[in-house]
């Protein structure tokens, strides 16, 4: 690999994780292969968050001795279990996109002008309806897990759901989108994606999606592939309605924009994921 390609990856891995980042130059092309190498990113957190999942499982479930015992570990175990992934997902990646959710909700929802709306994105503590909007996401993302988890493929629904997220950023930083301001985190990566790179990710994404969906349900037919396939689908396709509206109220994409479209996509496709037997 290059060495424009590696450190790429090392500004994913600094960007997008915990892991601690070293002072370096980081410009347009860097922030590219940064941007392509985050669903693999994404990836790696979610088998990590996957491991939590089933740990949680494990150690929460206790013996089947009492009918109310076994009502218990059938539905508090998942919930625990879930929220222990989540918790991970976000300490993982320092809660980056969680914050970048609730700023895009307190600038969109000021009805201020462009640059107004950006300066309370960028500047002001987090307001009512973002520190709603927060609660409100991680509340689904673990309901929505725990479903999922419940019908035994809350791996799957959590593994895509995550990478599908990355893959709503991808999105973002294709031609055609601007970025906001003429710097920050969105002018570094607005339009560096080529749209091609985009559409192979979305296919491999929707593929592996299809095959997770196959093999890991508990439906174990075609069901489940086309639930996988469709959460990917409607996930992006939520993404990218809300990233025209953020487009059009503000101007372009920012950093917080991308996160806001990350965590969006990771919701919708937990939801579309526990939706269940069709």
């Amino acid at each position: 690999m290059s060495a424009t390609v590696l450190e790429g990856l090392r500004l994913a891995l600094t960007t997008f994780t915990v892991l601690p980042s070293r002072a370096a130059a980081v410009d347009r092309r860097a922030a590219r292969f940064a941007m392509l190498w985050s669903p693999l990113v994404g990836a790696g957190i979610a088998v990590v968050a996957a491991g939590v999942l089933l740990a949680g499982r494990v150690l929460f479930a206790g013996p089947n001795v009492w009918v109310h015992q076994l009502r218990i570990e059938l539905y508090v175990a998942p919930v625990l279990a879930s929220a222990l992934a989540v918790t991970a997902l976000a300490l993982l990646t320092r809660g980056l996109h969680l914050d970048g959710l609730a700023d895009t909700v307190d600038g969109l929802a000021s009805h201020r002008p462009a640059p107004e709306a950006l300066a309370i994105m960028s500047e002001g503590p987090v307001g009512a309806l973002g520190a709603a909007a927060l609660m409100l996401c991680l509340l689904i993302d673990v309901l929505a897990l725990a479903v999922s988890t419940l019908e035994h493929h809350g791996t799957q629904a959590l593994v895509m759901a995550v990478v599908t997220g990355r893959l709503a950023m991808l999105w973002a930083c294709t031609p055609g989108v601007p970025a906001a301001r003429p710097d920050g985190m969105g002018a570094l990566v607005a339009g560096v994606v080529p749209r091609r790179a985009a559409l192979g990710w979305t296919v491999v994404v929707a593929a592996g999606a299809g095959v997770y969906g196959r093999f890991d349900s508990d439906i174990g037919s075609a069901h489940g592939a086309v639930r996988a396939v469709v959460a990917v689908v409607v996930a992006l396709a939520v993404s990218w309605g809300l990233r025209r509206h953020a487009v059009r109220r503000l101007g372009g994409i920012t950093g917080d924009v991308l996160g806001a479209l990350c965590e969006i996509a990771v919701v919708v496709s937990l939801l579309v994921s526990a939706t269940g037997r069709p």
